[in-house]
């Protein structure tokens, strides 16, 4: 119930603003392709920073091939269970696979998400303190979104808070007795050998920076009128509210944060509308069916 939770509020909301999504859909076919295709090789890159992060995280060398084609795979993964876990199963079942003791792997799994987080949110205090005036919330009004976008966004504030706190409690109670054991010796353990530092928390910043750019670049096809480093502060502040709302790949809250974001960075309604269905096609949709077919050999081959 609380995956599904968010999806109603986001359906009002896409309901309120129908006439600003089909206008959204209609400029997609103006997009400049080669712009698309770069953001589409970003997004192929944040696989390979997301491989980088996950050997950082563990002192035992990892099959490099196998490891990248696990972090694709974990993508589709990501999309039948909520906040996340999807992932987060199949690079535990790979580590597992590849002799690493399951607590250990428990405590380079968390690792991994710490460093991430810490990543993701050191880099919006960067470009806050870079482009000071990049989100302009009061400029969030109804003639602006083409309706009573803010109420709506208050609502899913609302269900996220309440979501995360009730999915924070059951995680908390079943992680910290095997994490408190080894997650420490572990983070000793990473951090006493540079390249697994450097591997772990280079990851990390890259991670979230690709994704950035990736909207950037998707900004640049349909001419988004909003500086690059503003889409960027929009993207990671995003982001950051929906982190922990439970929803499989973020499906819905993440698009409706987006665009909230992307207006308040000083977009129109339409043409961000477009962006955010642009970028969510191309990291989300398009991987979809071939990450489950990888996740399908994989384990098919017994590799997870």
């Amino acid at each position: 119930m609380l995956c599904l939770l968010p999806l109603p509020l986001v359906a009002v909301v896409a309901v309120q603003h129908r006439s600003v999504l089909a206008e959204g859909a209609g400029l997609l076919r103006n997009a400049q392709w080669p712009w698309l295709a770069a953001a589409g090789c970003a997004t192929c890159l944040t696989w390979v920073a997301a491989a980088l992060t996950r050997q950082g995280a563990v002192v035992e060398p990892l099959p490099r091939r196998r490891l990248l084609a696990t972090q694709f795979a974990a993508g589709a993964a990501n999309h039948l269970l909520p906040a996340g876990l999807g992932a987060g199963a199949v690079n535990l079942r790979f580590m597992t696979a590849c002799g690493v003791p399951p607590a250990r792997s428990s405590a380079a799994l968390v690792l991994y998400l710490l460093a991430e987080s810490v990543g993701r949110l050191a880099l919006l205090a960067v470009l806050l303190v870079a482009f000071p005036g990049a989100l302009r919330l009061g400029t969030l009004l109804p003639e602006r979104a083409g309706g009573p976008l803010l109420p709506a966004v208050g609502a899913v504030a609302v269900a996220v808070a309440a979501s995360a706190a009730v999915t924070l409690v059951g995680r908390l109670r079943r992680a910290v007795a095997g994490f408190v054991r080894t997650a420490l010796g572990e983070a000793r353990s990473v951090h006493a050998r540079p390249a697994r530092a450097l591997a772990l928390w280079g990851g990390s910043l890259a991670f979230p920076a690709l994704q950035a750019a990736g909207l950037v670049l998707v900004g640049r096809a349909l001419g988004l009128p909003v500086p690059p480093g503003h889409i960027a502060v929009a993207y990671l502040a995003a982001t950051a509210a929906v982190a922990l709302v439970p929803t499989p790949g973020g499906i819905g809250s993440v698009e409706a944060a987006l665009v909230v974001a992307l207006v308040a960075a000083g977009g129109p309604a339409a043409v961000t509308t477009a962006v955010v269905l642009a970028y969510r096609i191309i990291t989300v949709w398009l991987p979809l069916v071939p990450g489950a077919v990888t996740l399908g050999a994989l384990v098919r081959l017994r590799l997870i």
